[in-house]
């Protein structure tokens, strides 16, 4: 068996009992960082056979443990912090496994991204996480700008060093006034929680530094509701615009409301003509 196991975000009192029994009887804990796993290990009583499992591990160790899941030994995977897969190595085991016949069992447990939506105070029934955005600026506005429409709340992991420059390139294509939220450091001494627009949340950033140290996951509100244009009674438009100016003026200002297009509400405006009080 493959086992997925969430392991704490900060606080190791968030360990649940099943994985530490998971754990416990793997054959193999492959880790996206050893040293990390095993002092997890070393603080939970326990000593596991480690193996390194990462963003930068070669096709060689993903067979290699593909082999010892087949001759029938369970591995244990886990992530640095929290729910392996979220923007952590592990798709491709996880695939290749099920497609070789191994059982994939998850064991449930801590992950930023929800931890941060249930505190936030933003809308949670929809959400989009996004992970981490792109590193060069250029690349990281496009995918910003691909997301200006999008009406889920967004959630984003980011580094401490582009946090600011998020915040930035946020304001500049979302506006200064749509609300987001900065948690930081969850479950730890120095958990923070910063709530508002972006702009407010931009400036507190940029005045204090430890705001920029840390695990980070920024939250944003997602965009209101465009009513749709296509909907609008045009018939309705027509006559209210029609007494008022000439036949031509009236179609270029339906056109520009409705978005419809100019020929078919020019046909329109035609037929209406003799039913409605003259410009």
């Amino acid at each position: 068996m493959l086992y997925i196991v969430a392991t704490p975000i900060g606080n190791l009192g968030d360990i649940t009992r099943r994985a530490i029994d998971v754990l416990a009887s793997a054959d193999i804990v492959a880790a996206e960082d050893t040293r990390r796993c095993r002092a997890l290990l070393s603080h939970l009583g326990l000593s596991r056979p480690l193996l390194a499992y990462h963003d930068h591990s070669d096709d060689r160790r993903e067979c290699e443990l593909l082999a010892e899941l087949q001759r029938g030994r369970s591995v244990a995977l886990v992530a640095d912090a929290g729910t392996p897969l979220i923007s952590d190595p592990g798709f491709r085991l996880v695939r290749a496994a099920r497609q070789a016949g191994v059982d994939v069992v998850c064991v449930p447990g801590p992950c930023a991204a929800i931890a941060a939506l249930s505190i936030a105070g933003l809308p949670s029934d929809r959400f989009a996480f996004e992970g981490f955005l792109p590193a060069r600026e250029s690349a990281r506005k496009a995918r910003l700008e691909a997301l200006s429409a999008e009406q889920r709340t967004l959630v984003f992991y980011e580094s401490p060093r582009r946090v600011l420059a998020l915040f930035e390139d946020l304001q500049a294509v979302f506006g200064s006034d749509r609300q987001a939220v900065l948690a930081r450091e969850l479950t730890k001494i120095h958990e923070t929680l910063l709530s508002g627009s972006i702009a407010e949340l931009r400036s507190r950033i940029a005045a204090d530094p430890e705001q920029q140290l840390g695990e980070i996951v920024v939250l944003v509100h997602g965009a209101e509701e465009v009513p749709d244009r296509t909907a609008i009674d045009s018939d309705r438009l027509l006559r209210s615009l029609m007494p008022r100016l000439s036949l031509s003026e009236a179609v270029d200002c339906a056109v520009e409301i409705s978005g419809l297009p100019r020929n078919a509400l020019y046909r329109q405006a035609l037929a209406l003509r003799d039913v409605v009080e003259p410009h």
